[in-house]
């Protein structure tokens, strides 16, 4: 399928070293951005659909990169159904699993942690809910994995490994298999912050620099903070990525984003829900997350969203997050809400507002066109210009 997006307002990138580009269009096909700027007459006749922007601002689609998956669309946590589809009204087009760790009745034996990983992977490469890409199959570390269990699980195609729920004696006995899991090709994650789930231990930043993990998960709290001074020790002494969540301590997360920004580590910085759990399912959260470090912060939110995409992208080897070509074809239009009072979606961060999510495309497929039922409509009006096939796209009401 082709899809033309035009009279964009602007085009923000989700890189943290270039947030924007010139242009009013994107031309998507097969899946894929095949086209970032100015489209030809005969580019925008050749599209199966063609989006009127409507002078909105396009960013890539969100990727929300702490997610807590189980299978299908379902969280036994809040029994709800349906929450992943949800999302994607608050314009996140991937997730990533923090680990299947939700599941009822859980295994915690080698054999059962691999299984459960690789069952989830397989059961989310076919289904997309709402349009959305779930990155699923987190192995839970526990004692009695070894490297070579690792070595298989990336040869099944797993792709990530999760410490801070398994039953070791100290968070500082992780690090072996972690180092283990870094050395097979896993991207390894641990949680940070105090205990979030019976039986699991505080995580400090002591305990992260020993471990030496990809990324920090929640590093302000899941949802409780460490202690302060361990902040500045993860910003200084390591090269972990520092994730901040929705679901954790507001003020730490300032503060991290802060140090990350003084620094100049911002393209450390990830921004994620750490949903569904005991804070609920969030489908505008990392929105709001954006909103709070631009409007408390003083985040640029061309910035900002980099944090939420290109960043996410990069540390968990996606080919999301970016608008380039050869990038997925996952893109959302932006606006200030109605009845606000700004006049444009980033202004409405730097005021603490949410922005209006027009519209929300997938792997070059418009999943809605002009509303989105978790937000307030937009100050302008995005439609389906035309349309070859018979969907027109257009958005539901609340």
């Amino acid at each position: 399928m082709k899809t033309a997006i035009v009279n964009i307002g602007r085009i923000l990138t989700g890189d943290i070293a270039a947030p924007t580009v010139a242009g009013d269009a994107i031309l998507l096909d097969a899946g894929l951005i095949s086209s970032v700027g100015t489209l030809s007459a005969s580019q925008v006749e050749s599209a199966d659909v063609v989006i009127d922007a409507a002078g909105t601002i396009a960013i890539p689609g969100l990727i929300d990169s702490h997610v807590h998956i189980t299978f299908g669309d379902y969280t036994p946590r809040q029994k709800t159904v349906g929450y992943l589809e949800s999302y994607t009204h608050g314009g996140v087009t991937s997730s990533v699993s923090a680990s299947e760790v939700h599941v009822p009745g859980r295994p915690k034996d080698p054999a059962g942690v691999k299984a459960l990983a690789v069952a989830a992977m397989k059961s989310f490469q076919t289904f997309r809910p709402g349009g959305m890409k779930v990155h699923a199959g987190a192995v839970i570390l526990e004692p009695g994995l070894t490297a070579q269990d690792m070595v298989e699980l990336k040869a099944l195609g797993l792709r990530y490994a999760k410490a801070g729920f398994g039953a070791f004696e100290t968070p500082f006995d992780y690090a072996p298999i972690v180092k283990a899991a870094r050395d097979a090709g896993l991207i390894t994650m641990a949680h940070t912050g105090g205990s979030s789930i019976p039986g699991s231990s505080g995580v400090w930043a002591e305990h992260i620099l020993a471990m030496n993990p990809h990324v920090s998960f929640h590093v302000n709290g899941g949802p409780i903070a460490m202690p302060e001074a361990g902040f500045r020790r993860l910003v200084d002494e390591s090269d972990v990525a520092l994730q901040i969540c929705t679901a954790g301590n507001l003020r730490t997360a300032l503060l991290v984003a802060e140090m990350a920004r003084s620094s100049d580590k911002l393209d450390r910085l990830l921004v994620a829900t750490d949903t569904p759990t005991g804070s609920g399912i969030m489908p505008l959260g990392i929105l709001y997350t954006l909103s709070h470090l631009c409007s408390l912060g003083g985040l640029d939110p061309e910035l900002a969203f980099a944090t939420a995409c290109g960043n996410n992208a990069r540390v968990f080897d996606l080919n999301s997050g970016f608008i380039a070509p050869g990038r997925d074809g996952d893109i959302v239009l932006i606006d200030a809400c109605a009845g606000g009072s700004q006049d444009d979606a980033l202004s409405a961060l730097r005021n603490g507002d949410i922005p209006a999510v027009s519209a929300v495309i997938t792997d070059a497929v418009p999943r809605f066109v002009g509303r989105s039922r978790n937000t307030p409509a937009g100050i302008r009006k995005v439609r389906t210009a035309s349309s070859k096939i018979v969907e027109l796209f257009e958005g539901g009401a609340h």
